[in-house]
């Protein structure tokens, strides 16, 4: 068991979900999502500062999820699709791993249901 946990452990995908944990950050990633943006256009929605949107946006960038481009005195920032994956990949496998064990516990417990209608007559 902890050999599998070892295994399923990834720095990148820790520092993505910590960074997907805050509700402005995963603002910035749904309107990234729906294409490059500035700074500014990102900054605009959000009552906070711009050196606070910065802040927030190096935690996206440390983490892998989004780049971004400085052409003059403009940044552009990009979701990165092959991090999206990676984060998309774990919470499949994962997803899996539940359906499956709750399909079999359903399963087990109308069987269950089964026996007891039987007994009872």
């Amino acid at each position: 068991m902890i050999v599998n946990n070892m295994l399923n452990y990834s720095p990148s995908l820790d520092s993505m979900f910590q960074a997907l944990g805050d509700p402005t950050r995963r603002v910035m990633v749904e309107r990234l999502s729906r294409g490059p943006a500035t700074v500014s256009a990102l900054a605009e929605p959000l009552e906070m500062s711009l050196p606070a949107v910065m802040r927030h946006l190096q935690v996206l960038e440390t983490s892998g999820l989004v780049r971004s481009e400085k052409v003059g005195r403009v940044r552009t920032c990009h979701i990165d699709a092959g991090a999206m994956r990676t984060a998309e990949g774990w919470l499949s496998r994962h997803r899996q791993f539940w359906e499956d064990r709750l399909d079999r516990l359903d399963a087990l417990l109308l069987e269950q249901q089964g026996k007891g209608r039987r007994t009872k007559r």
